[in-house]
């Protein structure tokens, strides 16, 4: 005991010494704080340059891009950001527009222009602008350069369908609207050239003015370090205070003793201001618990895992030579963490790409997957057949072909309507050489595959369509054109036919043509209702087809009825639409067509996965409502066996919200019925909330939920409860309702309650409106994807904004934080690349605050045995680099390669996702339990080298108990206690994990012994005091011994909790690893075993699709726009050299309707308007009148004249954005010759191969369902007695009798 007291003295009056000097030992201190303090500083701002330098490169590809302005009369390239308003600037076929442009001229006639604006609302069919008519006829350069007008109007603003203003030119001023305007992120097409005058650029523009404001994006567990790092400073001031008060207490209570031969330093004269002496020495030596080094090692991390993301072949597209590129290096670990991902639809999840699929003549079913169990047929080569068909045009059903080379009536009806019942312009280059330009994707499908199939349409003129039929030149009169609208969902033309015989086609959707059908096609509507429910869940956008014939008779009478209604001043829309009501009435079905829009490879298996993974995906597109629902089905969003899809379409804040409270009513009754066997407690208090969340929302009361008022969970959660597989269908006009402060949070309850949401017609500042709600009210990781400018607000708005680099525009790219070209890729970016990242961001948090705390707590017990003289346990060399070079590239190893499971079972797993989103891995709890462990080593490393040592001698009987033995075993104990510990962390072993770890290990005895050399002492002898400590301790078997126990006490705890943590309650992550190992010792193939799992996958997928509910589902959906019937039979938009009548080339002026309906009727040419803009619902036909007044203004001539003298305008075009109803298209046919004289086929085109008769052996008549034979066989007989008889098959109505 005398011995030790003896220790302990020494001690005490060595650093009572060393208190003396405390200042001159705290520089070093200070020094190395500063240092490491600058150093983060400097990296870090060279990071965060870089990323804005890249940013500012990227900005300068699209600010570099060149224009031809008009200067001085001549045409000179300058770059976009030197456009300025007032600068005329010439446009080409498929250029992006650079600014908001007034159009001046152009190359079409009448100054006409067609324009693509799927980057500003997503929508792929074209739109017609048009000039004013006094400067439509400037397109010379020099009349252009002469051009003086002034343009006044509204203020810059996002309103991309709206604009108002008034051009003052010669003496007058001429209305302008958003007709005459081509807006910023547009693309010219069908068009060689067009002159405009600069309205508003750069940031003034709309496109920039729905951009939104660039945020300075950081992550969850930024803001998480920011707040701990706090907590940690106040953790250091406290143990300085305690420290402090200490050294008040021991200088006044024992220190005093030591007055006589160990005085205070002059400064100090007393016992307080030696303790804030000491405060201040020991919040410098304490300064390690602080870790600033942590940054730096954050951002080396983040760098690493970005260019695992740029170097991943998985992500590679080598179809367009694109890798995926994180454009950002601080939020990798937060694509680990999302819960909501708002995608755009055209471009994002489709590729643009319409392709005739399938198609149902007279019940006859043809196109691919007919026959299931058939092999897969040859794509058809139709240049024998048609010199004139299209070569990229693809299709496998041999037996459609057959039926047209035989001369089928039914089958010729069918082609030559979709070869006549469009809106299509055709330019043949040369002879045979067709280039079809559609105002549709959809309609041009239809068309070209009529082209291929034997009815080629050739050419239009205002009065006639010609085509080739079967060889056989055809040219129809083209009598009237009843045009699409969004109300109507059809659209139909009449025509004469060589023979005399007048004929309405009608195409359309089958909810609206199936009623208007002759009673006499009842059997045909029950077979092709049964098609159309097979193509709708095949996710194809359905067309059904009808015809009627008409006597001379009733077409002059609905022809006069038709003339008054179009005169009509008041209520002409409505009148326009009894007309056109009166003649689609008693048509004969030809069947319906199938077209699919070719979704992005993987784009169903992707939303399937993520899915799983509990993330919800949110479509927010500007297209209509039919495309947007038929993509939902398509891409697996939306399906068939859903409880329930809710459509809010209200047009008011009242009807808004009764909508969307009888929704959460709706999601209530349905999951009490569907957990009717749960227990009564939870169902009551569940029930409860819903009602009182309808009761809020809508203002009206359900009794249920007074009664259940002593549930009382909170509102954000009212509706989490909710099960059942609900989806959400929200129009534009209705978000911007249920997006106000009063209604916002009803909304979100009911969307967040949803599997899916869908929001169409939505404008670009919508989309980041709807994303900001979802983070204000669910304080959930958003992921925002597009393709197109107007994605970028979304993009901005979002946690992660993710650009997809598509064919056209990178504007989405530029603004995102990852890009790449599929976007199937999410799925790998967010499962693997996101998990690991935030996996391994966790581990290495909690690693480095556990590391950090036991290695500096062991000082703050020291204090307790040193006097509080602010001495560190460790020499200055350790404490260097202890951070630096003995545990900081372990860590970063762990921290840049760690892995928990392959990236194949992250795929094949996807709930393992989930612990990211709900935060588990690294949060204030799991950094208190770092802490606690960190704290619970020091303790250990400090007194148990203490209590040994204090009793310990060598084998000469020589006292260990000195400062330097102490020291030393106390750090080579913590070295190799963490090494151990970040060994037992680490997941996943890599040659370079084992050489950071066992080499750091190595180094640090290395660096250890060298500095305790004599070496070294006689070269820098006043800085290597202690000459042989290390070598004379580590020599010591008891030293070995002590740092084995404190080892054991340390690492033992941990592996016993985990082996139980894993044995009692292991994670899936510790499931999944030991089934890898089963499999591995079993050696099973690893590809089996995933094969195994994505077939599982696979069939719960195609399980999902082939179930339908009991009511039957449109597959409808038609990406057309109103007016182009008016516009064509106006003649406005043909060249005057493509004119067949040269009458026509004269009357182009506001009167050339007056001229057409003084024509005879068998020449004459009706012009029906349309209904503008309006809900899909079919009952609000009258709120379509003033969109359609105000397009009709603008193509109908009321342009022409001065505001001053203008009067009524004449019905026009109808040019605005419409809500694009997608439909599938389905090719275009129709016979121009009398039913009987279909075998009127030129011997040279058909060749005289061996027919097969519909039905028997083809494998089109087979129409076979999985789940019953014997209805396959029922459909069998009917399609073979359909192929025999002209009429509707009776066979059908026996099998619908049967079912």
């Amino acid at each position: 005991m005398g011995h030790s007291r003896r220790t302990a003295a020494e001690w005490r009056c060595s650093e009572r010494g060393l208190l003396r000097r405390r200042r001159g030992r705290s520089e070093p201190m200070t020094e190395s704080t500063t240092k490491s303090f600058t150093l983060v500083l400097t990296i870090t701002a060279v990071k965060d340059a870089t990323d804005d330098y890249f940013r500012h490169k990227s900005d300068n590809q699209v600010n570099n891009r060149q224009s031809q302005v008009l200067i001085r009369g001549s045409l000179q390239n300058e770059k976009w950001m030197n456009v300025r308003v007032g600068d005329i600037v010439k446009l080409e076929n498929k250029q992006f527009v650079a600014a908001d442009l007034l159009l001046l001229s152009s190359s079409e006639p009448h100054g006409l222009c067609y324009i693509e604006t799927a980057e500003l609302d997503g929508e792929t069919n074209m739109k017609v602008r048009q000039s004013v008519s006094v400067t439509s006829e400037l397109g010379n350069q020099n009349n252009l350069a002469s051009f003086d007008g002034e343009v006044v109007c509204e203020p810059p603003n996002n309103k991309l369908d709206r604009f108002c203003g008034t051009l003052y030119w010669r003496d007058k001023k001429y209305t302008l609207t958003n007709q005459n305007m081509l807006l910023r992120g547009c693309v010219l097409r069908n068009t060689e050239a067009c002159y405009g005058l600069v309205i508003f650029a750069g940031p003034d523009t709309k496109l920039m003015q729905n951009s939104g404001r660039t945020k300075f994006k950081r992550t969850s567990i930024d803001r998480l370090m920011n707040t701990l790092v706090l907590w940690i400073f106040g953790f250091l001031v406290c143990m300085g205070v305690i420290l402090a008060v200490g050294n008040a207490v021991w200088e006044r209570e024992v220190g005093s003793l030591f007055q006589s031969y160990l005085p205070w330093d002059p400064p100090v004269d007393n016992f307080l201001f030696s303790a804030f002496l000491s405060f201040w020495s020991y919040v410098i030596i304490l300064n390690t618990v602080v870790p600033i080094s942590l940054y730096v090692s954050v951002e080396v991390i983040r760098l690493g895992h970005s260019y695992f993301i740029n170097w991943d072949q998985d992500m590679f597209c080598s179809l367009c030579n694109t890798a995926a590129e994180a454009r950002t290096t601080t939020l990798n670990e937060e694509l680990g963490q999302v819960e909501y991902i708002f995608s755009d639809k055209t471009g994002t999840l489709t590729q643009n790409i319409m392709s005739f699929n399938k198609c149902s003549i007279n019940g006859q079913t043809y196109g691919e997957g007919t026959d299931p169990l058939a092999p897969q047929p040859k794509r058809l080569d139709f240049t024998l057949f048609n010199p004139l068909a299209d070569l990229d045009f693809c299709f496998y059903d041999d037996t459609l072909l057959e039926s047209v080379k035989v001369g089928d009536a039914h089958t010729h009806k069918f082609f030559r309507l979709l070869s006549l019942c469009h809106t299509v312009m055709s330019e043949e280059k040369s002879e045979g050489e067709l280039v079809y330009k559609a105002q549709s994707p959809d309609e041009g499908a239809l068309v070209t595959a009529a082209r291929n199939f034997g009815f080629v349409f050739r050419s239009r003129t205002p009065g006639t369509i010609t085509t080739t039929e079967m060889g056989r030149p055809v040219t129809y009169t083209l009598l009237a054109i009843l045009d699409f609208n969004n109300i109507r969902k059809r659209m139909s033309v009449i025509v004469r036919n060589p023979e005399g015989r007048i004929r309405l086609y009608c195409k359309g959707a089958d909810t609206v043509l199936l009623e208007r059908l002759h009673p006499c096609n009842q059997e045909l509507t029950n077979v092709t209702s049964d098609h159309l429910n097979e193509y709708a869940a095949d996710g194809l956008r359905t067309l059904a087809l009808a015809y009627r014939d008409l006597s001379e008779d009733e077409w002059e009478a609905w022809s006069e009825s038709h003339r008054y209604a179009d005169k009509a001043v008041s209520c002409r829309e409505e009148r326009l639409a009894d007309a056109y009501e009166q003649i689609e009435q008693d048509m004969m079905l030809l069947g319906a067509t199938a077209i699919e829009d070719k979704l992005q490879e993987g784009v169903p298996e992707t939303i399937a996965v993520l899915s799983l993974a509990n993330i919800k995906i949110w479509v927010l597109t500007g297209d209509k409502q039919e495309t947007a629902v038929n993509i939902g089905y398509s891409c697996k969003m939306l399906t068939d066996d859903m409880t329930e899809v809710f459509i809010i379409c209200g047009h008011t804040v009242q009807s808004v919200r009764q909508e969307l409270g009888r929704a959460r009513e709706r999601m209530i009754e349905l999951s009490r019925t569907r957990d009717g066997g749960k227990e009564e407690g939870m169902e009551g208090c569940f029930m409860g909330n819903g009602f009182r969340e309808g009761q809020e929302g809508d203002g009206t009361g359900g009794r249920e939920g007074g009664k259940q008022l002593q549930c009382p969970p909170p509102s954000s959660n009212l509706m989490d409860n909710i099960s059942g597989e609900f989806a959400l269908v929200i129009n534009g006009h209705s978000l911007a309702h249920a997006l106000e402060a009063d209604m916002e949070t009803e909304f979100v309850s009911t969307a967040c309650a949803c599997k899916a949401v869908i929001c169409c017609r939505v404008t670009p500042l919508q989309k980041a409106q709807v994303v900001e709600l979802i983070k204000k009210h669910k304080k959930a990781v958003t992921l925002a994807i597009g393709d197109g400018a107007n994605d970028v607000s979304m993009i901005k708005s979002a946690h992660i904004g993710v650009g997809i680099s598509g064919q056209e525009g990178i504007q989405a790219v530029l603004a995102s934080d990852y890009s790449f070209s599929q976007f199937r890729f999410l799925q790998r970016l967010l499962l693997v690349h996101g998990r690991w990242s935030y996996l391994r961001m966790c581990r290495f948090l909690c690693y480095f605050f556990y590391k950090n705390f036991a290695f500096t707590m062991v000082h703050f017990w020291f204090g307790f045995f040193c006097g509080f003289s602010a001495q560190t346990v460790y020499d200055q060399y350790f404490i260097t680099l202890y951070n630096i070079v003995y545990t900081s590239l372990p860590v970063l190893a762990m921290g840049i390669f760690d892995q928990d499971v392959p990236d194949q079972r992250s795929l094949e797993y996807p709930k393992l996702y989930e612990p990211g989103q709900l935060n588990l891995l690294f949060n204030k709890r799991e950094f208190f339990i770092c802490i606690a462990q960190g704290i619970y080593t020091s303790v250990v490393l400090f007194f148990v080298p203490c209590a040994v040592l204090s009793d310990a001698t060598q084998s000469t009987g020589v006292p260990l108990a000195d400062y330097q033995t102490f020291a030393v075993t106390t750090a080579t104990a913590l070295v190799i206690v963490v090494s151990v510990q970040i060994a037992l962390d680490t997941g996943f072993w890599t040659v370079i994990n084992h050489v950071f770890v066992w080499g750091s290990l190595g180094l640090f005895f290395s660096i250890m012994l060298a500095l305790h050399s004599q070496t070294l002492f006689m070269i820098f002898p006043n800085q290597f005091h202690f000459v042989g400590s290390a070598q004379n301790t580590l020599l010591q078997p008891v030293v070995w011994l002590t740092i084995a126990l404190a080892t054991a006490i340390c690492i033992v705890p941990v592996l016993a909790f985990r082996f139980l943590k894993v044995d009692l309650k292991p994670q899936l992550s510790d499931t999944v690893r030991y089934t890898q190992l089963v499999r591995q010792k079993k050696r099973k193939p690893v590809d089996r075993s995933e094969g195994g799992a994505c077939r599982g996958l696979g069939s719960v997928s195609e399980g999902r699709l082939g179930a339908r509910g009991g009511s039957r589902r449109s597959g409808y959906a038609f990406a057309h726009q109103e007016g182009f019937g008016e516009l064509i039979t106006s003649g406005k938009n043909m060249r005057l050299s493509s004119l067949a009548l040269a009458n026509f080339a004269s009357r182009h002026s506001s009167g050339w309707i007056d001229t057409l309906r003084r024509k005879k009727p068998t020449h004459a040419h009706t012009t029906p308007s349309a209904s503008g803009e309006s809900s899909p619902a079919p009952s609000c036909v009258s709120g379509s009148v003033p969109a359609l007044s105000n397009s009709s203004s603008v193509l109908g001539g009321s342009q022409d004249t001065p505001i001053e003298e203008e009067t009524g305008a004449a019905p026009a075009q109808n040019t605005q954005t419409l809500p694009a109803l997608s439909t599938q298209t389905p090719p275009a046919s129709e016979d121009a010759t009398p039913q009987g004289s279909t075998q009127a086929v030129d011997a040279g085109i058909l060749t005289p191969a061996a027919v097969r008769s519909r039905g028997g052996d083809s494998p089109g008549g087979w129409t076979i369902t999985l789940g019953s034979m014997q209805e396959a066989l029922f459909g069998w007989k009917a399609r073979a007695t359909a192929s025999n008889s002209p009429r509707p098959p009776s066979v059908p109505m026996e099998s619908s009798q049967i079912e």
